[in-house]
């Protein structure tokens, strides 16, 4: 509010990360501080588009165009440097699958379903929206259908499947 007040304009987002991740380094640097311990994934959107940043517990951001963080999220991010390159010209149900796939990529037991998951929407000239639930069946009915016909082809199939891991977690530009 001060930033609006002082400029007349709302705050840009890499502003506000880097407001974050200053306040998180300094735990780094004094003795007597604790360092934060957890990361942070920033979506949101200004002037500039749409933006994903990762402040790391360190006090260091990046901004990427699709990131994954958590347990397990390595077989997340190479699904999305696989597929990132066509997220720009993609739609929201197809940058909402991708993510699906990527989230299921990265499940260890690979149990996908409409109750253990919420996908957020955050893009130009859309308000924030949260998929849950109902919305979200379609897509992971037909995810869970894909991986249903390709265990069904032979063994060699399933092998390079396994090989290969994705994951995803896509911003709209």
């Amino acid at each position: 509010m001060n930033h609006r007040y002082v400029y007349e304009s709302a705050m840009p987002l890499g502003r506000l990360v880097r407001q974050v991740a200053d306040r998180a380094q300094v735990g780094t640097q004094r003795s007597w501080k604790r360092p934060y311990g957890v990361g942070l994934l920033v979506a949101g959107v200004d002037e500039a588009g749409a933006h994903i940043f990762y402040n790391c517990p360190s006090g260091n951001y990046y901004d990427y165009k699709a990131f994954a963080i958590g347990a397990r999220s390595q077989a997340a991010k190479t699904y999305l440097e696989r597929k990132f390159e066509g997220f720009g010209s993609a739609s929201v149900d197809e940058l909402v699958d991708h993510a699906l796939r990527a989230l299921h990529s990265s499940l260890q037991d690979g149990n996908l379903t409409n109750q253990n998951c919420t996908v957020a929407i955050v893009g130009l000239d859309q308000p924030f929206t949260i998929l849950e639930g109902d919305l979200l069946s379609p897509f992971i009915d037909s995810i869970v259908q894909e991986e249903g016909e390709g265990h069904g082809q032979g063994e060699n199939q399933g092998e390079e499947d396994q090989e290969q891991g994705t994951a995803a977690s896509p911003m709209e530009e």
